[in-house]
């Protein structure tokens, strides 16, 4: 049974907690604005980087994964795929570039969601953009290596009427006005991953649906700060709120609250990273700033490949740059040499 009853949510009382992260996602959105049209400059670096974290991360969430110097080429300079993992890290860029590239707000309909689908899938697969064929369990694989089983999803048979209930009703609260959009859209998220309605990609498609149905309510910093990576920083979190807030969902009977706290504290800690990445940063060269941004940021000793793989959208020769002339100025320095060598900020 959907959670996405507008009856059933409007009744429901919003803890102070709760309340409190929806308040700060809403005074973020509203600030937004200011914080886009400060710096331009920064937010093409933003973009950048945010296209290569999420399409790399939600792969990586569901194991698929491509060599780290094939991530920039793939996706910003947009060579061609060499094989299935890399087809679908191309589908996850051209899908977020559907999403942030729509004039007018998108109608939630079935059609939309198995487009996001085909996308996802790098449109090759055989059964990119059609629902599953035959019934599916989600598993568990627990640290022994044992397989749990934690839900069953909508049967095949049924999950084509699933999915447009589903859409209806989110359509039918979205008019209604008596739950807040947030609250929606994060409850359309949690149906739909309950539903599982496709053999493969689900997680990647609940995500893409993530930044759709937030853009659509004028929640822009999906644009700028990949909400994927900080799901993928909080895998283990994010999997024990799913697993307990589909407890009883097919009778009706399941939580939201843990769900809707999870997904308001996420897109509060985008904001707040949107924020401190537009202010924190000079005007130009921004990519640079970044760059020692991030270095300045660091606590712990750290190499090379750790700055490559925090800041995906710097090349190797521009970190190094940037460190060289922080050691002249006496703000980090080097131990070790080679593939060892180990930076550390000078505080």
């Amino acid at each position: 049974m959907l959670t996405l009853d507008p009856s059933r949510l409007a009744g429901l009382a919003i803890p102070i907690g709760t309340g409190w992260l929806l308040g700060a996602c809403m005074e973020a959105r509203g600030k937004q604005d200011l914080w886009i049209r400060q710096k331009p400059e920064v937010l093409e670096v933003l973009r950048e980087q945010a296209i290569i974290q999420s399409a790399e991360s939600s792969n990586r969430i569901e194991g698929v994964t491509v060599a780290a110097n094939r991530l920039r080429p793939l996706l910003i300079g947009r060579a061609r795929p060499r094989d299935r993992s890399e087809e679908e890290l191309a589908g996850y860029r051209a899908a977020l570039d559907w999403i942030f590239s729509r004039k007018n707000r998108i109608a939630v309909t079935p059609d939309v969601i198995r487009r996001l689908h085909v996308l996802a899938q790098g449109g090759s697969s055989g059964d990119a953009g059609e629902w599953k064929k035959r019934d599916n369990q989600i598993v568990e694989i627990l640290p022994g290596g044992e397989r749990s089983l934690r839900f069953v999803p909508v049967s095949a048979r049924k999950t084509p009427a699933a999915v447009e209930m589903l859409c209806r009703g989110y359509r039918v609260a979205s008019g209604e006005e008596r739950v807040p959009p947030l609250l929606i859209v994060a409850t359309f998220v949690l149906d739909l991953l309950c539903i599982h309605p496709f053999g493969d990609g689900n997680g990647r498609v609940s995500r893409l649906a993530t930044s759709l149905l937030l853009e659509s309510q004028g929640f822009q910093v999906a644009r700028y700060i990949s909400l994927e990576r900080l799901i993928e920083d909080s895998k283990e979190e994010y999997y024990r709120v799913l697993k307990l807030c589909s407890q009883g969902w097919h009778e009706g009977k399941n939580e939201i609250m843990p769900w809707w706290n999870y997904f308001l504290s996420t897109l509060r800690g985008a904001y707040k990273e949107f924020e401190h990445q537009v202010e924190s940063v000079e005007a130009r060269p921004a990519k640079s700033d970044l760059v020692r941004q991030t270095v300045l940021g660091q606590v712990e000793p750290f190499t090379l490949a750790d700055m490559a793989a925090q800041l995906p959208a710097a090349s190797s020769q521009l970190i190094k740059k940037v460190l060289a002339e922080m050691k002249k100025a006496g703000q980090t320095r080097l131990a070790g040499r080679g593939r060892g060598a180990r930076w550390e900020v000078i505080r």
